[in-house]
């Protein structure tokens, strides 16, 4: 059962953001990076490699408490991978997938479809924006940027940027795009434009696997490539793939899970009209890979969300005034430390951190790079407790109680 671990009121801070400075290692903790001058800390080993403190942050908008954990990812009893309900389109408590998947410590992840207000009979899916890359497998790949969920991107950004992990052993800031083709004898080949996706571009072909879940695949086909909320487009058609060869084929998405070894083909639009040249019987391949703009490696864990931070300095256009409860990811030590960091959501401490805080921040304790995820109620940092193992989570979450969320990063002890 998930337990949630309570703390003492922190000392507020005097010091605002630009005094803060340098401490050292507490005696039996080994804390990587830097924390705030006076702060009142509590540091535990979660396990080798991997360490947790939190501590409390003057803001621009009143204290606000940070949960850390530092991973070293030259440990080689450390990995880092993707935590998610077994479906893209589904949703879980960051506690519950760490402990379903032996997770020693986590935090939420990518934005997700959570409301379809705009969609009425429209299911929600639960899917996140970005692509997710899950023990070195593609679990789908980016919605349009004009349909993501979530705060707008800085300048520059893409619903494709990730924060991953390579075989290498090396975490780095990436974009990650489909590479993909439906190909026939009679029609020739067509790009495929979607992969395990809540929504399509505009007159594309997606595809949808078992990776995807029972949930309905009508919303693939609403919205627009600059509006979210637009309506459900009606010319849609859809195409079941089995063994290479056209199994059924249905005017409307369907729903319902999906058989390991068969793609379901949703078209919108000009997609549709594709689809509708195909008849049952007919072969088909389909094939569909993420490519990495950077990395000379594969990735064995891959996360979506929105890049603050780069090279050692803030992105352009991050914003500066609203302050709220947020979860952030950032690389140091040239991509072999990863810091995970969630702000407490507890009345006390609600004011948080501005997006441009929340960088600088990261940059303070040594990150490089920095990377936004979900915050709000979505922000949750767990890791498990001593003696009982059981999974605790170490944040107040805003909302009162964990939010069911669509993936989340975890980090995991392996061997001795």
């Amino acid at each position: 059962m998930t337990r949630y671990r309570h703390f003492r009121p922190r000392a507020r801070l005097t010091t605002v953001l630009a005094q803060l400075s340098v401490l050292g290692a507490l005696a039996g903790a080994t804390l990587a990076g830097a924390a705030p001058a006076g702060a009142v800390q509590h540091a535990v080993d979660v396990s080798p490699g991997v360490t947790y403190r939190d501590f409390d942050l003057a803001a621009a908008h009143g204290t606000t408490h940070v949960h850390l954990l530092s991973v070293d990812l030259r440990d080689p009893h450390v990995r880092v991978d993707l935590l998610y309900p077994g479906a893209v389109a589904a949703r879980a408590a960051v506690s519950r997938m760490a402990a379903s998947a032996g997770a020693v410590a986590g935090v939420n992840g990518d934005f997700f479809d959570i409301s379809e207000a705009q969609h009425p009979g429209v299911e929600v899916t639960g899917a996140p924006v970005g692509p997710a890359v899950a023990g070195g497998r593609a679990l789908k790949a980016a919605v349009p940027r004009g349909q993501r969920f979530g705060p707008a991107l800085p300048a520059g950004g893409s619903t494709e940027d990730v924060l991953g992990v390579g075989t290498d052993g090396v975490a780095r800031l990436d974009r990650l795009a489909l590479s993909g083709t439906v190909r026939t004898a009679a029609d020739g080949a067509l790009p495929l434009r979607g992969l395990n996706q809540y929504a399509l571009p505009e007159g594309s072909v997606g595809a949808y696997t078992a990776d995807w879940g029972g949930v309905s695949r009508r919303r693939a086909v609403c919205g627009t490539d600059t509006e979210r909320a637009a309506p459900c487009g009606t010319d849609t058609y859809e195409v079941t793939v089995r063994g290479g060869r056209v199994v059924s084929a249905a005017d409307s998405p369907g729903s319902g899970t999906i058989a390991g070894g068969t793609t379901v083909l949703v078209g919108r639009e000009a997609g549709a009209q594709w689809l509708r040249k195909l008849s049952v019987g007919e072969k088909v391949t389909v094939g569909q890979r993420l490519v990495a703009a950077k990395a000379g490696v594969p990735y064995r864990f891959a996360v979506g969300g929105a890049v603050l931070r780069r090279d050692g300095r803030e992105v352009p256009g991050l914003d500066d005034s609203v302050s709220a409860v947020r979860t952030a990811l950032g690389i140091a030590d040239g991509g072999r430390r990863l810091l995970l960091l969630a702000l407490d959501g507890g009345a006390a401490y609600r004011s948080g951190l501005t997006v441009t805080e929340v960088a600088a921040e990261l940059g303070r304790l040594g990150a490089s790079d920095a990377f936004g995820v979900d915050g709000g109620g979505s922000t949750t940092l767990v890791t498990k407790g001593a003696g009982s193992g059981a999974v605790d989570v170490r944040n107040h979450p805003s909302g009162g109680a964990e939010r069911a969320v669509a993936n989340g990063v975890g980090v995991f002890a392996v061997g001795g």
